[in-house]
């Protein structure tokens, strides 16, 4: 589904990368962010964050049958509903309370119908890299309680027995939706020396009094603290990444495309 763009870097600081709107490829329905690109030429991935697709349809969509390998992909959608059929037998209806991670393991294979009739489908679908090659395929559902985690940090999934989704490498994703004329800091981190990528799904904010972050913005945050404050809301996720713990960076998707 990727498709050729162009790039753009904005470094504040050692510590901070901005993500523009316009490091992202393609003009259709699905936007597509590779986000090592934004640090260096070596690798399209940061750690184990492998790819980022933005997705936005109208109307009714199919997607055909196809193959991943190595892929654990976390469908995060928030408007819409898509139903879903894989390989693994599994016919799932699938939206913004009920989420979705296909771990693709060795080899996996699924079809997507969208609904985008009745409120236009968008979400984000997120290519995590595993931690081993060839793993056995898993599919795992999820429902939320609340719709949105309102105001405070919600960890979705992780490496651990904490979250009902757990990705093989370590990795963890938190969303949150920040009122109006409120601040908050990132959540306290899992271990030292991680890697952060903060993303705004929707609305605006501010980080740290200084940077400005729109719709499909973001940063990449290393050793820094972060606060985030918005005037008129904001829809936040944020991805954390251990860059040396091991993983397999040859994934169909959310492999190094550099190589």
């Amino acid at each position: 589904m990727a498709a050729p763009g162009n790039r753009r870097c904005l470094k504040s600081n050692t510590m901070l990368h901005k993500i523009n709107s316009t490091s992202f490829r393609g003009h259709g329905p699905i936007q597509v962010l590779y986000p090592g690109l934004i640090r260096s030429d070596e690798d399209s991935g940061i750690g184990s964050i492998g790819r980022i697709d933005h997705a936005k349809f109208q109307g009714r969509h199919h997607i055909a049958m196809h193959p991943h390998v190595n892929d654990e992909i976390l469908s995060y959608f928030r408007t819409g509903i898509v139903n879903h059929r894989d390989s693994e037998g599994f016919n799932e209806v699938i939206g913004a309370k009920r989420l979705m991670l296909m771990k693709a393991g060795k080899l996996f294979q699924h079809e997507e119908d969208i609904d985008g009739e009745n409120e236009p489908h968008e979400g984000l679908q997120i290519f995590i890299r595993p931690g081993k090659k060839d793993l056995e395929p898993e599919v795992i559902f999820q429902d939320l309680e609340e719709l949105y985690s309102e105001n405070r940090w919600r960890l979705i999934a992780s490496p651990t027995t904490e979250t009902k989704f757990q990705f093989s490498s370590r990795t963890w994703f938190y969303d949150i939706r920040l009122s109006a004329e409120s601040s908050i800091d990132l959540p306290m981190m899992p271990d030292k020396g991680l890697t952060a990528l903060l993303y705004t799904y929707q609305g605006a904010a501010e980080v740290n009094q200084q940077l400005q972050l729109k719709e499909q913005e973001g940063l990449i945050i290393k050793d820094e603290a972060v606060s985030i404050r918005t005037e008129k809301g904001t829809e936040l996720v944020l991805f954390v990444t251990d860059e040396g713990a091991p993983i397999y960076k040859a994934g169909m998707y959310s492999g190094n495309q550099l190589h």
